[in-house]
C-alpha cells in the first residue's frame, strides 16, 4: 500500500519583522500628526470663513471703531455653542482651537513614544512640558 503524502504548500513570502518603536518611526508619526492637525484646522477655518462671508460679505466695513471679539467666543463652551448654532465665526474659532491643540497633541504623543522606548527621563521632561502647556491654556484663568 503506497504511503499517503501531505499536499505540498507553496512557499510563503517572508513576513516583515514586527515594527519597533524607534526614533524614525516616532518622528514620522509626529510629522503626520502635526500635518494632519494643521490641515484639519485650515479646513475648519476655511469652512467657517465661507459661511461667514456668505452671510456678511455685503455688510460695509467700519474701520473707525474697533470691535473686539464677542465674549461668547472667549470660552470653549461658547465656541462649541456657536458652532452648534451654525455661525461661521464659531467655526473659525473652533479651527483656531484645533490649531492650538495640535502641538499639545504632539507633546502627548511624544510621552507615549518615549514610554514605549522606555526612556523615563524624557517621559518626565515631556510630562512637565505638557503640564506647563495645559496650565497656560486652561489653568491661567483659575486665579481670578
Amino acid at each position: 500500500m503506497p504511503a499517503i503524502q501531505a499536499p505540498v504548500r507553496p512557499p510563503q513570502p517572508p513576513q516583515p519583522p514586527p515594527q519597533t518603536w524607534d526614533d524614525h518611526r516616532i518622528e514620522v508619526i509626529l510629522g503626520n500628526l502635526l500635518r494632519g492637525g494643521v490641515l484639519l484646522s485650515a479646513a475648519i477655518v476655511l469652512w467657517g470663513a465661507c459661511i461667514y462671508l456668505s452671510r456678511h460679505a455685503h455688510e460695509p466695513a467700519d474701520y473707525r471703531i474697533f470691535r473686539g471679539e464677542p465674549s461668547e467666543y472667549r470660552t470653549i463652551h461658547g465656541v462649541i455653542e456657536s458652532v452648534m448654532n451654525g455661525r461661521g465665526r464659531g467655526l473659525i474659532q473652533l479651527g483656531l482651537l484645533f490649531l492650538i491643540a495640535t502641538p499639545i497633541a504632539r507633546v502627548g504623543f511624544s510621552i507615549v513614544g518615549f514610554a514605549l522606548e522606555r526612556d523615563r527621563m524624557y517621559v518626565i521632561f515631556t510630562l512637565i512640558v505638557l503640564a506647563i502647556l495645559l496650565y497656560s491654556l486652561l489653568g491661567s484663568g483659575l486665579g481670578g
